[in-house]
């Protein structure tokens, strides 16, 4: 499964970067099979009082929310069905977009990807690989602006959340300080992206 969620369309650094991606998988594993979700022109339905009494309670929907929480569904099942993932996530304002976050909550339903117990909580999704595809204007790997960051933690918190623990992230930061920082972090990316798929522990899984 491949995911964009930028809003910039071509000019997209994580656009660019998560296709690479998607294309070196490709060539690893050529039978592959890929559904592609634009989140930013497909915008995922925002989480309301109605979807969650629905969801949680099993309170009945209006017609506006069951429209909502139908395509909430299809999300979650088309998730649930992929091997793997590659996730194209720019930061915004030190964090995600509105879209992924939104499709993130239509994810995250207990029963469904993960489970509270006595133990605590359980990931229901796991033996999924995921590729985030990371793209950020300044540069966050580093203090002190790495306290800054709550792009990269929070999508592998959230995955982790749903038991999926095999995530690789691919990075292109800085990328608004000047043109060359922008071109110089996308060829480490694409450099970054080759290496990865050298791996046939990668390329042995399809994505979905």
């Amino acid at each position: 499964m491949h995911v964009d969620a930028s809003v910039l369309g071509a000019r997209s650094v994580s656009r660019e970067l998560s296709a690479a991606v998607v294309q070196a998988w490709r060539g690893a594993t050529p039978s592959l099979e890929v559904v592609y979700r634009d989140l930013a022109r497909t915008v995922p339905p925002q989480l309301t009082e109605e979807s969650v009494a629905a969801i949680k309670f099993g309170a009945v929907p209006s017609t506006d929310a069951a429209a909502d929480l139908a395509v909430m569904e299809e999300l979650l099942v088309e998730f649930l069905a992929a091997d793997a993932i590659v996730i194209g996530a720019p930061m915004y304002n030190f964090s995600v977009p509105t879209q992924l976050k939104a499709w993130i909550d239509a994810l995250a339903q207990p029963g469904r990807t993960f489970a509270y117990t006595p133990q605590g909580p359980r990931g229901l999704a796991g033996g999924k690989r995921v590729i985030i595809v990371s793209a950020r204007g300044n540069n966050y790997s580093q203090p002190p602006m790495s306290s800054k960051d709550f792009q990269e933690p929070y999508l592998v918190t959230v995955l982790n959340f749903m038991g999926i623990s095999q995530i690789d992230i691919v990075r292109a930061e800085g990328v608004n300080l000047s043109p060359a920082h922008r071109d110089n972090a996308i060829q480490q990316a694409r450099r970054d992206i080759a290496a990865l798929f050298t791996s046939a522990s990668i390329a042995e899984v399809s994505p979905a």
